[in-house]
């Protein structure tokens, strides 16, 4: 199977021609060597897989799909502040790949019919199913950021073409772009014909019936909110390229929750260790929930596998002090306050925000830092490594420093409210790197003052690692995982592209959002109803209303972080400018304070004063000029 599979890569990358552009290259696998056995088309499948753009472990906005990574996009939204990542969007262009990928789904589709007489009915409509599929995720990768693109719907090109044909060829090529909507509509189209098509289940990375349903709702959900919320218009003849009538939101949102209906009874959320009221029963159920492969709800994974398909999550990702051998490349994602601000039981001030003082304006101390999570729903526990949670059988040290100042009467704020600067040297003794001096206590003992995992103020130097906000991401590290296997080419943990969560979630926005037009109480009953479904596993408080998509919204963040759907969400809400421009994100210090023998914690902004720009113009990307050159028709987009 594998010397097949390296024989079809082959084929699908050599697109050489002959003087009479009819004769087919002598290094070309015939069509009959693949189409003729199902293994050869099982290898066809595995190439055009491996080239599916998901936005999984391997995936960065500054290199591309399917490499090894620093950063991900939740270093750019929000959820986390990232050591190596500054202000950047998405910095490579999607467009040839996704063709070339359009081209194998397209040239698959019109020749598997020459060869169907080898197979069933049944098996050739399936394979067109899994085959339209990947077409429309490849479509929907396209749109989501350049709006209207040209429309490919069969192989433009073949190897046998005459002079004469060749010429007629390239004048098609040179394809204007669609509207936007029409986009959505071939999107729901393949996955519409690869629902119909497509078996119940399928092999493990390869997609049944119901993944196309979850993609579709998904897709159906962007195509809604853009036709709702965006502003951007840019219409050539009868064409508009970007943007989508708004009187089409209601088709997109309707379109959207059936789908997702679709997927009813057939899957459900992951509750195996699950337990009502049993705090760390719910916990350990949601940290299970990204590495079980056998999950009611996972619906479409990219499988891992060492040593054949490897990423390097764990060894990125681990607090400091479980870093692997080669080291300093770990906790490279930093959850920030703001988004730990939006899970339930946390102390909180009166506005909301993460409580530190007391009404006399002093820190509230605590024994141990976990003190202050105690109620905290337990999906927050799961997603983040709290400061002094134990992960691995250690308990994570993550200190700012320690305060040295008298704590008699209570302990001041260090900083005045708003403070960019860096905290006193005069009465906190911090550490620039991991290698640092320990402070003797008045008890006699030693303590190193940023502990084993950080807080470092040598912030510029990147590859030191340790956290930067004073708390980790813990969301898909493998938990039993020896530091020995801790490096960047270990990791095997498969990536849920979509479980059933995310469409709970798509439906109970696309319901809300029909609803508040006017299209029935119903709508309104099952986004209620879903939202609690995700809650009460989460070990939240079930919602009794439902008044507003802010809500939903937010749950979608708490559920869907570090996923990569975030960022996506807030383009497409477009609000994504709004949550970053002139933001500077907060994050908290654990502190201790030697006089008191007890911690604090000090809330306050990024010290590194990092603040990030979203352009409004990058809701739509840029096209290729590569493209544009090759391709007159194609118009450029706004801004551009």
């Amino acid at each position: 199977m594998k010397k097949l599979l390296y024989i079809v890569l082959s084929f699908l990358g050599i697109l050489a021609a002959c003087e009479k552009l009819n004769v087919p290259p002598m290094n070309v696998l015939p069509d009959k060597d693949v189409f003729t056995s199902e293994a050869g088309v099982t290898a066809y499948f595995a190439r055009m897989y491996s080239r599916l753009p998901i936005e999984d472990f391997k995936y960065s906005p500054t290199i591309s799909f399917n490499a090894f990574v620093v950063g991900s996009f939740s270093g750019i939204t929000g959820e986390a502040l990232s050591r190596d990542m500054g202000n950047v969007v998405e910095s490579f262009n999607y467009w040839g790949d996704a063709y070339a990928l359009i081209r194998e789904a397209n040239y698959f589709m019109e020749t598997l019919p020459g060869y169907a007489n080898n197979f069933s009915a049944a098996q050739v409509n399936s394979w067109t199913g899994e085959a339209r599929f990947i077409r429309a995720v490849t479509y929907f990768a396209l749109v989501k950021r350049y709006g209207g693109v040209p429309l490919v719907d069969k192989v433009l090109t073949k190897s046998n073409q005459t002079v004469d044909e060749l010429t007629a060829t390239i004048d098609e090529l040179k394809i204007p772009r669609s509207a936007e909507e029409k986009v959505y509509d071939l999107i729901a189209q393949d996955l519409d014909f690869a629902y119909t098509n497509l078996p119940e289940s399928n092999q493990a990375g390869r997609v049944n019936k119901y993944a196309a349903a979850a993609f579709k709702s998904r897709a159906m959900l962007f195509a809604g909110t853009i036709a709702k919320y965006n502003t951007i218009n840019l219409t050539t003849g009868s064409e508009r390229l970007c943007g989508i009538p708004a009187t089409k939101a209601n088709t997109y949102f309707k379109a959207s929750f059936d789908a997702a209906a679709l997927l009813n009874g057939k899957y459900s959320l992951y509750t195996k260790s699950f337990a009502a009221g049993d705090r760390t029963a719910i916990y350990q159920n949601y940290v299970n929930l990204f590495l079980d492969v056998t999950s009611p709800e996972n619906i479409f994974i990219r499988q891992y596998k060492y040593p054949d398909a490897v990423h390097g999550y764990d060894a990125l990702s681990v607090p400091k002090q479980l870093e692997g051998p080669g080291g300093n490349y770990s906790s490279e994602t930093n959850p920030t306050l703001n988004f730990v601000e939006m899970f339930e039981g946390l102390p909180r001030n009166a506005d909301g925000t993460f409580q530190t003082l007391d009404a006399n304006g002093k820190y509230l101390l605590y024994d141990n830092t976990m003190d202050a999570f105690v109620n905290a729903e337990p999906r927050l526990r799961a997603t983040v490594v709290l400061p002094g949670d134990v992960f691995k059988g250690q308990s994570i040290e993550m200190r700012r420093g320690i305060y040295t100042g008298r704590a008699t009467g209570g302990i001041s704020r260090i900083l005045p409210a708003g403070s960019t600067s860096a905290y006193p040297a005069s009465t906190v003794v911090s550490s620039a790197a991991v290698l640092q001096t320990p402070y003797t206590l008045p008890n006699g003992t030693k303590m190193n003052p940023a502990g084993a995992s950080g807080i470092f103020t040598n912030l510029a130097a990147n590859g030191t690692g340790g956290s930067i906000t004073g708390f980790s991401v813990r969301k898909y590290l493998v938990p039993d995982k020896p530091t020995s296997q801790v490096v960047t080419n270990r990791s095997e943990q498969s990536w849920l592209e979509i479980r059933y969560a995310e469409v709970l979630l798509n439906a109970a926005e696309s319901g809300f959002e029909l609803s508040a037009a006017g299209q029935g109480a119903t709508y309104l009953s099952t986004a209620l109803t879903n939202l609690n479904l995700i809650r009460t596993r989460a070990g939240a408080t079930p919602a009794a209303t439902l008044t507003s998509v802010d809500t939903i919204r937010r749950e979608r963040r708490k559920e869907l972080a570090f996923e990569n759907k975030i960022y996506w969400d807030l383009r497409r809400w477009r609000i994504l400018d709004q949550e970053q421009n002139g933001t500077l994100y907060k994050v908290l210090m654990p502190f201790y304070s030697s006089d008191a023998g007890k911690y604090f914690f000090d809330a306050r902004t990024d010290e590194r004063n990092v603040r990030f720009t979203f352009d409004t113009r990058w809701y739509y990307m840029q096209i290729p000029q590569s493209a544009i050159t090759k391709s007159p028709n194609l118009v450029q987009n706004p801004g551009f």
